[in-house]
């Protein structure tokens, strides 16, 4: 049992929970400024107040898994990238206070700062995300060692914003779909507007990311090459994207939703295939590259985290679905509401 590979699908598993479920959370606050009433607002807010903070544990799950399978990625990876993840701390953290704090006092002037948290925080982290992802394609500068000694000013480079925009827009309309399966009345008649927008960037921006991605990184195709079964998660992803306005259109929102989801699930399988074996791709000198393997923790260490794993994992899914059923259904704005 190839229990590297197991781990790399592992963190895969984990990262596309993560971009599904905080994904719509993220795009609620990306639309934010577009709501034109507190009422509206404040409905966004519940739409996702009882599941934003347990959609993040996969966020946490992962960074606890990556630490303890693949020491040396989070250990250059988290040195290197410092500022970077403190600006990304300090947008969750600043965006779950807007959450908490907003309602507290029945200002104006009060909501309209922690409206503009909530906004802030949830775009900041979204951009930082995918410009992660962007990097992470395109490759960094390691030492024979494994640490990036760049700054954060190179990680800024127009392939990595590129897909750090298709991220904001795809969450947004990520979120504009979950919106409008939790809201009722005016304010979601005109959410059809934000589902149509937000798909339309989306789909402008993914194109111009995959052509820039065969034009700029090389080894996607040759990759892809001896993977012939990839293809097939491509087309999946095209059909995906395609079917999210002929479901709108039809009416059938959840199906529109699904779509969103699969959509989301196909592009991180497609960013790990493009990464394998590759943990951290080293641009100027591949033998530098961290790997599944190079990179991991002693076999001991794998097989006592998976049996952990394996008895952790199902409690996480459960609490998912148990809280994901209980707060199913329309918004309700109440006494003790956001």
């Amino acid at each position: 049992m190839d229990l590297n590979l197991i781990w790399f699908l592992l963190l895969g598993a984990l990262l596309a929970g993560y971009a599904i479920l905080d994904g719509f959370d993220l795009g609620v606050g990306i639309l934010h400024p577009l709501a034109r009433t507190d009422h509206e607002r404040r409905v966004g807010i519940n739409a996702i107040g009882p599941l934003w903070d347990g959609n993040e544990v996969w966020l946490v799950t992962f960074g606890g898994a990556l630490f303890a399978a693949f020491p040396e990625v989070y250990s250059g990876v988290f040195s290197g990238f410092y500022t970077a993840f403190m600006l990304l701390l300090f947008a969750l953290i600043f965006r779950a206070v807007s959450l908490e704090f907003r309602g507290k006092v029945d200002s104006p002037s009060w909501k309209r700062v922690w409206d503009v948290g909530f906004f802030g925080g949830s775009l900041l982290a979204t951009l930082l995300f995918g410009v992660a992802v962007g990097n992470a394609m395109r490759g960094i500068a390691l030492d024979e060692v494994g640490r990036y000694h760049g700054g954060i000013i190179p990680m800024l480079n127009p392939y990595a914003l590129l897909v750090g925009l298709m991220t904001v827009a795809m969450f947004a309309m990520h979120g504009s779909i979950y919106l409008f399966l939790k809201s009722e009345g005016e304010f979601q008649q005109r959410l059809k507007g934000w589902m149509w927008h937000t798909w339309g960037v989306f789909l402008v921006l993914y194109v111009l990311t995959t052509m820039y991605t065969l034009i700029e990184i090389d080894r996607v195709a040759a990759d892809f090459s001896h993977m012939p079964w990839a293809a097939a998660v491509v087309l999946v992803n095209v059909l995906a994207v395609a079917n999210i306005p002929r479901a709108v259109y039809a009416g059938r929102h959840g199906q529109a939703f699904l779509s969103s989801c699969l959509t989301i699930l196909c592009l991180v399988v497609l960013f790990g295939l493009a990464l394998f074996p590759n943990l951290v791709v080293s641009s100027g000198s591949p033998e530098h590259s961290l790997t599944i393997y190079n990179a991991a923790s002693s076999e001991k260490t794998l097989t006592i985290m998976f049996i952990i794993a394996c008895m952790g994992m199902p409690f996480v899914l459960a609490y998912t679905a148990v809280i994901y059923w209980t707060f199913r259904g329309k918004v309700k704005l109440g006494e003790h509401s956001y």
